[in-house]
């Protein structure tokens, strides 16, 4: 079998085509550049040739053909327009969730097929198997600090059927083992941050390339439910809830946190403390047609509730909740939820299979 693997520059996917390598597969190296534009990255002009210079290493060092394709066009209309589109409605994306099922699995993808391959592969902490009825199943990796299935959230059959992820048996310390053993360029290599492809940006100057500063009034909400309007914003649209950076109010005992936004109005409402009480809530709803379930045998039918592990955001411990279908689908938590973002992906697993997830429509 003929298998594509997704170099990126860094060790997990290094250690993916290692491991492939050694298998026997017939593998192919595949670097994709997906933005040009530096305006707000903080990492420089440079970081994806380190990033390319270090793919071509690894593919020359386990003596795999390599390949470079350019992407940057399918990526700013799929991932970067989204982003601008969500945060110009008050809404907080995740571009690293679309990165995955618009790019690496679908326009990636099909540049791997016309060069003969049969299957991607990627660095990715997850697994994947069969039920008996032939559907494929997305499992969370063996190593619970580093595993990305949350990322993986939005792919479907055809996706998963075309998907190998060679590390989701490993955990991070194994990885970076086997790179050193192997001698690989990559060993020591720090793990990217920020944005999938764009990488650390300050998000104002990043999101003003498409969305206009405007001064609007922040609004502290007290804990008996009065407001007062305490400072002033350059546009309600570059803040998130539960941000705690950025609104250079002084003044306060404990640090403000956004607790809502309002884009129509361009008004920031912040509270005190990390505790404060409006920034839980333990109930979310994602519309029907943001709805996805990556194993369609798990689907929900209309008016049917069911229980399972819940995230919010990567990294986030499983929450317990109820999931109950009502012209989409609303999500009632044991216990109320810090930061239930409008955006953001809301994933859902029972046991350690990814069933389903969808955008947070609303909270309450």
């Amino acid at each position: 079998m003929k298998i594509a693997i997704g170099l990126s520059g860094g060790v997990d996917s290094s250690v993916a085509a290692l491991l492939l390598k050694q298998k026997g597969y017939d593998l192919i190296a595949m670097f994709m550049r997906n933005w040009h534009d530096t305006t707000g990255t903080l990492h420089g002009d440079c970081a994806w040739e380190e990033d390319l210079d270090l793919a071509k290493m690894v593919a020359r060092k386990l003596d795999i053909p390599f390949h470079f394709t350019d992407l940057s066009k399918e990526y700013r209309k799929r991932v970067v327009d989204y982003m601008f589109n969500e945060y110009g409605k008050g809404r907080t994306p995740n571009p690293d969730v679309l990165c995955n099922s618009e790019i690496k699995f679908d326009a990636f993808l099909e540049k791997a097929l016309e060069l003969g391959a049969q299957k991607v592969a990627t660095g990715h902490y997850c697994r994947t198997d069969m039920t008996p009825g032939g559907e494929y199943r997305l499992l969370q990796g063996i190593d619970k600090n580093k595993d990305q299935s949350y990322f993986l959230c939005q792919l479907n059959q055809e996706q998963l059927s075309r998907a190998v992820f060679p590390i989701g048996e490993l955990t991070k310390p194994r990885v970076r083992e086997l790179a050193q053993q192997a001698g690989l360029p990559t060993a020591e290599r720090k793990d990217s941050q920020g944005i999938c492809f764009v990488g650390k940006v300050d998000l104002p100057v990043f999101l003003q390339q498409k969305l206009k500063s405007r001064e609007g009034d922040v609004v502290e909400v007290f804990r008996d439910g009065t407001l007062r309007i305490i400072g002033k914003h350059n546009g309600a649209h570059f803040y998130t809830i539960g941000q705690r950076k950025g609104l250079n109010i002084g003044g306060h005992v404990q640090p403000l946190f956004v607790l809502s936004t309002d884009v129509e109005t361009n008004t920031v409402y912040v509270g005190e403390g990390q505790d404060h009480p409006a920034l839980y809530h333990k109930n979310l709803t994602i519309e029907e047609n943001d709805v996805h379930w990556v194993r369609p045998g798990l689907r929900l039918k209309e008016g049917e509730e069911r229980p399972f592990s819940i995230r919010i955001r990567y990294r986030q411990p499983l929450q317990e909740g109820v999931i109950r279908c009502e012209r989409g689908i609303r999500i009632l938590f044991k216990e109320p939820q810090r930061g239930i973002t409008p955006g953001q992906f809301a994933a859902w697993y029972t046991g350690e299979e990814l069933a389903g997830s969808g955008v947070i429509a609303s909270r309450s």
